[in-house]
């Protein structure tokens, strides 16, 4: 009897030992000569990278606020942009809107496109413009009343990958060779570095507007407003957020832009009637 109980207990301690351990307590694995092994190392899985949208990859436009207003602010880059300027498809009448320029666009060579300089009622220049180094409207030096004719008034332009902004009186006096684009209009929000002197620090004046500046590194920044802004406040971020020296207001209340890459994630194309387009394209080959 003593026997048998004995091989039962040997029987189930061989079974114990046999068995998994309690939940919760951590296998311990040893070698054959009885050393542990090191602890293995489990690499923490990567983290996804995420996909930048379309938006964020191709558009030359960013969303901003300066002064609790929102703006919308576009760079052209004469490394990968070209600048041209358009009004009428040839021999026909103005475009009119973004829209009706849009449908005669290669959408994917365009970066964006604003309204730029003034004009009358048949939607054609009574400024200084040039579209593909054809003059078609000369300087206009004359007085009158409105937001042109607030002197000095301004004339965008250039010739290659070279733009820039010079008020009118500047312009006559040093610009002889004709550039491949230009448009007028007024006033200079931002004249050697100093606001123009008849705009107001924040004027009772509120509307969608939009204008021009060339940098120090040759990049031009337009910027449209997204809510009314006074002349005072659209003048302060060319001169204190862009530190551009010269300045253009484009135009108010018919402020328009489009931008073609943030259009494919349902954004923008605006509306309104316009004259002279500023159009701005990709430049072949460059990244963007």
């Amino acid at each position: 009897m003593i026997r048998a109980a004995a091989l039962a207990a040997s029987l189930l301690l061989a079974l114990a030992a046999c068995s998994d351990p309690p939940a919760g307590e951590p296998v311990v694995r040893a070698h054959l000569d009885g050393s542990t092994p090191p602890e293995e190392i489990v690499p923490p899985a990567p983290t996804p990278t995420p996909t930048p949208s379309v938006a964020a990859v191709d558009s030359a436009c960013r969303s901003a606020v300066f002064e609790e207003v929102p703006i919308t602010h576009c760079i052209a880059d004469p490394a990968t942009h070209r600048i041209a300027m358009a009004n009428a498809p040839a021999g026909g009448q103005p475009f009119g809107s973004l829209a009706a320029f849009a449908a005669s666009a290669d959408a994917a060579t365009i970066a964006f496109a604003i309204n730029g300089g003034i004009y009358g009622d048949d939607l054609k220049a009574i400024g200084y413009y040039v579209e593909n180094g054809e003059r078609l409207s000369e300087l206009n030096r004359s007085d009158g009343d409105g937001n042109f004719y607030m002197k000095p008034n301004g004339v965008f332009f250039g010739t290659g990958g070279t733009w820039r902004v010079l008020a009118s009186d500047a312009f006559f006096a040093t610009v002889s060779d004709r550039p491949q684009f230009g448009t007028q209009s007024g006033p200079m929000l931002v004249v050697d570095g100093k606001l123009h002197p008849a705009i107001q620090e924040n004027g009772p004046s509120r509307a969608i507007r939009n204008g021009v500046g060339v940098d120090q590194t040759g990049r031009a920044h337009f910027v449209i407003a997204d809510a009314p802004l006074s002349f005072g406040q659209l003048a302060r971020y060319f001169r204190d957020e862009l530190k551009v020296s010269n300045a253009l207001y484009l135009d108010g209340q018919v402020s328009a832009l489009w931008d073609p890459a943030n259009e494919q994630q349902g954004g923008r194309m605006d509306g309104g009637r316009v004259g002279p387009i500023i159009v701005v394209t990709k430049r072949e080959g460059a990244a963007q």
